[in-house]
């Protein structure tokens, strides 16, 4: 069976590889082996048919404990062939094999084995120089080949490739493709790098390790940019992003997943600018520089964003895979959360009432299948107060609104809250529409 995420990185697609069971253990979460299957099969069904060409999933770390090897077992049986399943270690022959067994006798399985880029990092993880520690990852490339032929696909990730040499990590990478991986991600493990930093680092490593190499980011969020710096690894020919639902990772997380799908997919005109132009021979110029292009039929559309995808996302799926992280890891939903957060297709004040596409960004319900909801605040117009109204049942003169209005400022203030109940606002209108518009709060 062929490597299904390399042949697509090298058509132009993209491959998500979702970290939300794996890294994200680390925001002090833990996703148990059944949950982690349904995560699987529903980020797969965003894409449909099309799901382990465009997500690999990775299911967690087998050698931390019997449990956690189970759970990743249980993925690579349980989503066969409606997500590329990859199991992830260290880079030491014994976890390789381990990580192996967990997934082995699986389509589309995978093996990622972390190997330390910088100097520093090689120090701390494998006591030994950069070059030794890079040099060893085409023995753990070998020795996946040696136990499993084709049969297990292996990719290596570069920790701290941020603060690494460009030139040893080209290098290395070229090096590793030779040797039979799939991929090589290029972390910026601690999340310090500026988007410029980032876009100089996938160009100089992509053009360096050659047309064959495919890269992958994998860049926490720990400044905030974590996006914008996975944009500019786009914009370089990557094809190949680490990220994770709600953005769960170590310290303050990584790319979130529902952002970066939403962002890519939801206007493809718009997507276009974020990845460059495209020429006439399909190949955008920044993606032919860093070798990521390699390979795209000529025939294919010019368009970059449409590029993107053998099956478009089914973007309706977001806000409930989110919902369901959440609720699984109790990490909360907030108002200001991007694209599935609670403040998504809501309205409390006047103006955007009157004309609610002027002041948002895209259609939710349209896209995302949410239904914009009108919410009582301090905030709140007559039309607003009246629109609630007329949803529970009652009809409001212009001296009523007005009434009902004050009624759900002093309210907000009296509880300090800023959302008033709708409960409360039923009781009130009952006595308000019999002519009491003293009725008690």
């Amino acid at each position: 069976m062929g490597d299904v995420v390399r042949e697509s990185a090298r058509a132009g697609r993209l491959v998500v590889w979702e970290e939300s069971a794996r890294d994200g253990a680390q925001a002090k979460t833990l996703m148990p082996g059944p949950f982690r299957v349904r995560l699987a099969r529903e980020h797969g069904a965003v894409f449909g048919a099309d799901g382990p060409r465009h997500v690999v999933f990775a299911a967690g770390f087998p050698a931390v404990c019997a449990e956690e090897f189970e759970a990743v077992r249980q993925v690579a049986v349980e989503a066969e062939g409606l997500v590329s399943v990859a199991a992830v270690c260290r880079g030491t022959l014994a976890d390789v094999r381990q990580a192996v067994a967990s997934v082995r006798g699986t389509a589309h399985a995978r093996v990622m084995a972390v190997v330390p880029a910088s100097e520093a990092m090689a120090r701390v993880m494998v006591h030994q120089d950069a070059r030794t520690a890079l040099a060893a990852g085409t023995d753990l490339v070998k020795a996946v080949r040696d136990l499993a032929g084709d049969e297990v696909a292996v990719d290596l990730c570069l920790a701290d490739a941020s603060r690494a040499d460009h030139l040893l990590m080209a290098e290395a990478a070229a090096g590793f493709t030779a040797a039979g991986a799939g991929t090589v991600l290029l972390a910026d493990t601690v999340g310090r790098q500026l988007p410029v930093e980032a876009a100089e680092m996938f160009t100089r490593v992509g053009a360096a390790a050659g047309p064959e190499t495919v890269l992958g980011s994998h860049l926490h969020n720990d400044l905030g940019l974590g996006l914008a710096n996975t944009l500019q690894a786009l914009r370089a020919g990557v094809r190949v992003v680490a990220s994770s639902w709600l953005g769960l990772a170590e310290r303050s997380g990584l790319v979130a997943t529902e952002q970066l799908l939403f962002l890519l997919a939801h206007d493809p005109e718009r997507a276009a600018l974020l990845l460059g132009p495209a020429d006439p021979t399909g190949e955008r110029a920044t993606g032919r520089a860093s070798g990521q292009a390699a390979g795209r039929a000529t025939d294919q559309a010019t368009d970059p964003a449409t590029e993107l995808w053998w099956r478009a996302p089914d973007l309706t799926r977001l806000p409930v895979i989110a919902a369901l992280v959440s609720e699984q890891t109790d990490v909360p939903l907030t108002v200001t959360t991007p694209v599935v957060g609670t403040g998504v297709g809501t309205i409390s004040t006047g103006t955007p009432f009157v004309d609610p596409d002027l002041f948002q960004p895209y259609d939710p319900r349209a896209l995302l299948g949410i239904e914009p909801s009108i919410v009582l605040t301090q905030l709140a117009s007559t039309r607003v107060a009246g629109a609630v109204a007329a949803r529970l049942g009652h009809r409001l003169d212009a001296d009523q609104a007005r009434a009902a209005t004050a009624w759900i400022k002093r309210r907000a203030y009296r509880t300090g809250r800023a959302v008033v109940d709708e409960s409360a606002f039923a009781a009130y209108l009952g006595g308000l529409t019999q002519d009491d518009p003293e009725a008690p709060a």
